[in-house]
């Protein structure tokens, strides 16, 4: 390495640590002020407050390193130029990109580690995070009994104090005690007490002085039963003794928080995606099985099929599935289904084949609500994944009852085939009469609205599921755009600052402030684009990223030119250039009359 690139380095390394450490308590601050009144107050032990705090700056590190880099290289290249050193170094026959490969090599090796951090660190220390939130939350708020106020803290019990001389002495002392579940009946009143938390601050012992204690009996009180008891005792010492174990913070189970998206890398993401994806899959194929069914007379002369990609992906999931059964067949029989022989591997595809079918059955009938005779018959016509050809009939009783589908067998529909018109226009004259027409028209509008229920539920559920879907695709497009934006935030910061040449926490400042909020903004509007499906999850993650490389190449464009594009004679020029442009067409016009 170079004496100057050794320079540039150690210039960039030190205001790179300050800023990196700057933004991170600013943001440290930003999300401790999101659970202030959750975390606060509820006498925690300092080293959890910490623990805490270490689990936050490492959470939030991805957001504050694009940040760090961006006002880190605007301060290194701006005090090149204020001090005329990077004027030196072009003069010198050194070119700009040469003198920002040093800084370029540092940022890559961050873009990696910021990736690496991403997909291993971060997701550990979510769920840790997660799980110490949580526990903080479910505990209850510090012993702290105000003047005048009722205190609830304490399960079953209601204090009130009207004075307090210490922590410890207490006057005019009021307790509703509802341990029984019956309400006020057992009232506590004394002059005096004290409060005293002992083995360990597990209990509390309350010491009452000179007073009473006021207990209604719990019988319930007919017509002819006597009134229930009331007891008043009064008393000059009285000791009670309460647990504590409300206000201990006990610690959950990480595990409870696995399936969060959060806590996942890469390769846990992608698992979820595909088992994401054949549950989507698994769902549309069985709406298009189901809907022609649900459909009487349309589906006599029409078929509906899946597409051709639904079913292959239809197929695939069967397969991944009877290889789960299989496994966990020859876990249970303890029986190999590879060595086999024949009739054990038949009674291993029954077995198989009948899980599929109730499987099947199961769903179609959630799906269709049908009779039991549907759901045989189309979880039989789907569970080789074939598609029969069945005429299906669907009557309907006259009060509207839920529909029955039943395969008209081939005898049946030839002998309706060999009717005459004299003999089919009487049996229609039967249904002709208005009570069948009213009673058909009912049923046909209690149908459509149970089929539009169905269909309404389906599609909720499928896009839930698409919703969900796209979310875990957007966390996993994230762990690579949220590195790959600390070397668009250095192709900004450094030819700008090489432009303001302009150092210190002044100018470099406002412009880092004015880039990231306009990164953060394009990244929410790209995730919530991508969110909505209004765009695909990889052009909404990457659409910051996308949109501020156009700016980072014009500002090193004009930088190697040395451009003076924030001076105000920059402007002027440019301004008095198109004033005399214009002064010049009437004279072209002019000398163009005079030689014509």
């Amino acid at each position: 390495m170079k004496k100057l690139d050794k320079l540039i380095l150690g210039s960039f390394i030190g205001p790179f640590l300050l800023t990196f450490i700057v933004v991170d308590f600013i943001l440290l601050t930003v999300n401790m002020l999101k659970y202030f009144d959750e975390i606060f107050g509820k006498d925690l032990p300092f080293m959890v407050y910490m623990e805490l705090i270490s689990y936050f700056v490492i959470s939030i590190s991805p957001m504050a390193l694009p940040l760090a880099v961006l006002l880190s290289s605007l301060m290194t290249f701006g005090n090149l130029g204020e001090h005329f050193e990077l004027t030196a170094i072009k003069s010198s026959g050194i070119s700009l990109l040469r003198a920002l490969r040093p800084i370029g090599v540092f940022v890559v090796f961050l873009t990696v580690f910021a990736y690496l951090s991403n997909n291993y660190l971060v997701p550990r220390v979510n769920l840790k995070t997660f799980s110490l939130l949580y526990d903080i939350r479910m505990k209850s708020p510090a012993l702290d009994i105000k003047e005048g106020v009722f205190y609830n803290g304490i399960p079953n019990y209601s204090i009130k104090v009207n004075q307090k001389l210490d922590e410890i002495r207490l006057r005019d002392v009021l307790i509703y005690d509802h341990t029984s579940g019956q309400g006020n009946i057992h009232v506590i009143t004394a002059d005096s007490g004290r409060m005293e938390p002992f083995f360990n601050d597990r209990y509390m012992m309350l010491t009452l002085y000179n007073g009473s204690s006021y207990q209604e009996g719990q019988s319930q009180r007919g017509i002819q039963d006597k009134p229930p008891t009331f007891n008043r005792t009064r008393f000059s010492t009285n000791e009670m003794v309460f647990d504590l174990e409300a206000f201990e913070m006990n610690r959950t189970p990480e595990n409870l928080w696995s399936n969060n998206r959060s806590i996942k890398n890469i390769g846990e993401i992608r698992i979820d995606l595909d088992s994401m994806d054949r549950e989507i899959s698994q769902k549309l194929f069985f709406n298009y099985a189901t809907t022609e069914a649900s459909y009487a007379y349309f589906g006599r002369e029409r078929k509906i099929t899946p597409p051709e990609d639904l079913v292959r992906k239809k197929l695939l999931a069967d397969s991944i599935r009877n290889l789960k059964y299989q496994e966990e067949y020859e876990l249970t029989h303890g029986v190999s289904l590879q060595g086999a022989d024949l009739n054990e591997q038949s009674e291993a595809a029954r077995l198989l084949a009948a899980d599929q079918r109730a499987e099947t059955r199961d769903t179609v009938a959630g799906s269709v609500g049908g009779g039991t005779s549907s759901v045989d018959s189309l979880a039989s016509a789907y569970s080789n994944d074939t598609i029969t050809n069945a005429v299906v009939d669907n009557p309907v009783s006259s009060e509207g009852g839920n529909q029955i589908a039943s395969v008209v067998l081939p005898r049946q529909e030839k002998e309706i085939l060999l009717l005459t018109d004299a003999q089919r226009a009487k049996l229609d004259s039967l249904r002709d009469t208005q009570r069948q027409m009213i009673s058909a028209a009912a049923s046909a509008l209690t149908s459509a609205r149970n089929l539009k229920n169905n269909f309404t539920t389906n599609k909720n559920q499928i896009d839930a599921l698409e919703r969900e879907f796209r979310r875990f695709q957007i966390s996993w497009f994230q762990k690579y755009t949220q590195a790959l934006a600390c070397f668009v935030m250095f192709m900004i910061g450094a030819p700008l600052g090489a432009i303001i040449k302009k150092g210190g926490l002044g100018m470099p400042v406002l412009v880092s402030i004015i880039f990231f909020i306009i990164y953060y903004m394009l990244t929410i509007t790209g995730e919530k684009w991508a969110k909505e499906g209004v765009t695909g999850t990889l052009f909404g993650t990457s659409f910051s990223i996308a949109s501020l490389i156009p700016f980072g190449l014009f500002f090193l464009r004009q930088a190697r030119k040395d451009a003076r594009i924030f001076e105000a004679d920059f402007y002027y020029g440019f301004l008095q250039r198109i004033k005399n442009s214009f002064a010049r067409i009437p004279k072209r016009e002019k000398l163009k009359e005079e030689f014509s």
